[in-house]
């Protein structure tokens, strides 16, 4: 990475671990459901791998983090920061707008069986059924969705923009879904939502956006990102102070206010 990249604000992008209506393929929206054992480990790996004081994930340089109020979602945020809670004290969000699509009338069914159910409505007998164009029935249209990405990348704008050339740490982190997560980075770039750009995003799997010349006006994919070498890993480790740790907080424990987190 260039002394001038590493310099630039990043926004971090985590998929939940997996669930069992994920392995299965079953559309999940407002479906409240856990990671399942291997989501968990997934999650856990990750964490041991990228997170910490010198790796790719620094909770030092996170100014803000939003997770999806969902509870893998939550699970989620909660085994990847640990044990780094006393580091991200008061940057906080979870937020509907990182929400999975709600799907509506389709949520728990899998795609054959949504376009089964619009062909017995009548619906689609020219084109097979899309999400990114036609949305969900009784859920969130294209443009719904469109608004509310849209809003949220303007906060995390506004966040960083003061900080292009590096006066401070802010990276963001967003801890979300597949499918919100594949939407989001389409709207970073100044695509459409249908836009046919072949995006994949596995469960448990961490993604990176940023700016180009250090420019909030040219958001860009981060498709190419050196590690922090083991000298830099070890200097980071080294200057960070250290800090007592309490034990992990229960799923779900929190109380967030204005981002302050807070044990319940």
């Amino acid at each position: 990475m260039s002394a001038q990249n590493a310099l630039t604000p990043r926004i971090f992008l985590f998929r939940h671990g997996e669930t069992e209506w994920a392995k299965l393929g079953r559309s999940t929206g407002t479906t409240e459901i856990a990671l399942n054992s291997t989501g968990t480990a997934q999650v856990s790996s990750a964490a041991v791998i990228l997170v910490g004081p010198g790796k790719l994930l620094d909770p030092r340089r996170l100014k803000r983090i939003f997770v999806s109020p969902r509870e893998r979602a939550r699970q989620t945020f909660e085994l990847l920061l640990w044990p780094n809670f006393n580091l991200i004290e008061g940057k906080l969000t979870y937020t509907e707008d990182i929400a999975e699509w709600d799907y509506g009338d389709y949520e728990g069914l899998k795609n054959h069986e949504i376009r089964l159910l619009r062909q017995e409505r009548g619906q689609d007998k020219e084109t097979k059924w899309d999400i990114w164009t036609d949305g969900c029935e009784g859920g969130e249209s294209r443009q719904q969705i469109t608004e509310r990405l849209d809003r949220l990348i303007s906060q995390i704008k506004e966040i960083q923009q003061p900080y292009m050339h590096g006066e401070k740490p802010a990276d963001v982190l967003l801890v979300a879904h597949g499918l919100i997560l594949r939407c989001f980075t389409k709207r970073w770039i100044g695509l459409s939502i249908d836009n046919r750009l072949p995006i994949m995003f596995e469960p448990g799997a961490i993604s990176v956006l940023s700016y180009k010349n250090n420019d909030v006006d040219e958001p860009a994919l981060y498709i190419g990102l050196a590690l922090p070498s083991e000298e830099d890993a070890q200097r980071r480790m080294e200057e960070t102070p250290t800090i007592p740790i309490e034990p992990p907080i229960a799923s779900g424990a929190y109380e967030v206010n204005e981002g302050v987190i807070k044990g319940a």
